[in-house]
């Protein structure tokens, strides 16, 4: 009887791209998911470590490499044979890299079953994101011995189309002498792409005479895009030209909250920062919900009003503890405050029956709430599950209208700990482009742990109860948008980014001391 063999594993090479892990092949994603282990050197992008953290999904199995080509090849063989499968993760795609292509043969050699996925180059990733198409004819460049490269030869290519160079910042100087002694114009457009496809990407226009002075303050591998292809940047790039790119954006909620506007915020170009300024925890005493639940099933109510997303989680909770499902909500009609709120009642399979059509606050909703008729509506009361801090317009407004109300706190709103020291001075110094506050609780809550934001911090508040709570605090508002929703909250900051960038366009800005000022630091100030 003969012992089962252990598998085999396999050394996957994977190009991650240039840095934007939304650009990671569906076959990259499996490879990082599937992996034993996960190896990576310097030049991968912070980014892209983290992204493979979330799809492996445990943090030891991602390592830096310092190792030489031949010696990594070897172990990644080894491994390999005893059974893992290794991914090796390589910037950009992996062939026009040389040390990516010395590992690949090393593990050759050891007789390793490998595979090679392809990713987008830094070439490739600039003529999209950047705006500037290879047209007709574009040669491509990956320097690795700037001392190999022949200067008539980058001077024919560029006679010919778009050359597109991938250097290192250290040997700008020494191209730009290979391609004025090739016989390249000095007055030649350039453009060079730092943090290709990255949250701070940033391209410069110039020539060859001015390239190296224009890249100053750049760091690392930059891309640089010579000759006709660099006159279609204004029309076409899209990647810099977002709305709020750029923009370092302040997220005071909860953690599961923040995660969802971040997501949001990097489409639109912003680089979000979440901070923690409230927890979510049950009421320190369960009698009430307790009560309510049974209230819901004993149909005691007509309405049932939900007034946040936490609160329709923590109904559903209760049910869940008492084996109760959407069945538990038959004839009984679900009011929600707004569309965010709706929404979350609508991954349970339910449809509210009320949702304010203008103003997505409690007094919209008060527009349009039915009075109670005593002859038509047999069952006269009203569950309103909310937060132990929230207001007492609804209560009152409801009681107004003839309804008798259960006010029942389903959930507690607690501060959390301050920030990081970094983070706290930042807020304090205008190192925050904006803030985006979803509730009077968060205005409260990130003043009382880490102060007042600076004066020249975009404030946007989602509501008017939210904005008079920041008013009060002595702060601007500057963008709230007509329905109290998260996407409705960043479009608006986006419309306002929009417009300072129109009057910056159209000249200086005046600082509210009177001084002007241009440039992209204008738009911090107002």
């Amino acid at each position: 009887m003969t012992s089962a063999r252990k598998p085999v594993g396999r050394v996957r090479f994977v190009g991650t791209g240039p840095g934007d892990p939304g650009l990671l092949t569906k076959r990259a994603l499996d490879a990082i998911r599937e992996a034993d282990r996960v190896y990576y050197d310097r030049s991968l992008p912070q980014s892209l470590i983290e992204t493979a953290k979330e799809l492996n999904g445990d943090d030891s199995k991602i390592k830096l490499i310092e190792s030489s080509p031949s010696d990594q090849g070897k172990l990644m063989a080894a491994a390999a044979r005893e059974g893992e499968n290794i991914a090796r993760l390589i910037v950009g795609d992996a062939y026009p890299n040389r040390l990516a292509k010395a590992e690949i043969k090393a593990a050759s050699a050891e007789q390793a079953r490998f595979e090679v996925i392809p990713g987008m180059s830094h070439a490739q990733a600039v003529a999209v994101y950047a705006g500037m198409p290879p047209g007709e004819i574009r040669t491509v460049i990956d320097i690795d011995d700037i001392a190999s490269i022949e200067p008539l030869v980058i001077a024919d290519a560029i006679k010919r189309g778009s050359l597109t160079v991938t250097a290192d910042v250290s040997d700008l100087s020494s191209l730009r002498d290979i391609l004025l002694a090739g016989g390249v114009s000095g007055e030649t457009a350039v453009a060079v792409t730092g943090d290709a496809t990255g949250e701070t990407e940033y391209t410069t226009t110039s020539s060859v005479d001015t390239f190296v002075e224009a890249a100053l303050g750049y760091a690392g591998q930059v891309v640089l895009t010579i000759g006709p292809g660099v006159d279609d940047r204004h029309e076409l790039a899209w990647w810099e030209g977002r709305p709020l790119y750029g923009w370092k954006v302040l997220i005071p909620r909860t953690k599961e909250q923040a995660g969802i506007m971040s997501e949001r915020l990097r489409a639109y170009g912003a680089i979000p920062c979440e901070v923690p300024t409230i927890a979510v925890e049950p009421p320190r005493t369960p009698a009430q919900m307790e009560r309510a639940i049974k209230g819901l099933v004993d149909g005691r109510y007509a309405w049932i009003v939900f007034t946040s997303q936490n609160s329709v989680k923590a109904i559903w909770e209760k049910f869940k503890e008492h084996g109760l499902d959407a069945r538990a909500f038959g004839g009984l009609r679900i009011a929600c405050i707004g569309e965010a709120t709706a929404d979350a009642v609508r991954e349970f399979g339910i449809e509210p029956e009320l949702i304010p059509t203008g103003q997505q606050s409690s007094e919209g909703l008060l527009e349009v709430f039915p009075p109670h008729d005593p002859i038509l509506d047999m069952v006269g009361r009203v569950l309103l599950p909310r937060a132990d801090i929230a207001t007492e317009t609804l209560v009152s407004g409801l009681s107004e209208r003839g309804w008798e109300v259960d006010d029942v706190t389903a959930y507690r709103t607690v501060r959390a700990s301050p920030p990081a020291a970094d983070i706290r001075d930042a807020i304090k110094s205008g190192g925050f482009d904006a803030v985006l506050f979803t509730s009077s609780s968060t205005v409260r809550n990130l003043v009382g742990i880490a102060g007042k934001p600076h004066q020249r911090t975009v404030v946007a508040c989602i509501g008017p109860a939210t904005a008079d709570t920041a008013t009060e605090f002595g702060l601007r508002v500057d963008a709230k948008p007509d329905n109290a929703s998260v996407p409705d909250l960043i479009e608006a900051l986006a419309e306002y980014a929009m417009e300072l960038k129109q009057r910056l366009a159209e000249g200086p800005i005046k600082t509210r001391r009177g001084q002007k000022i241009q440039g992209p630091t204008a738009l911090r100030f107002r």
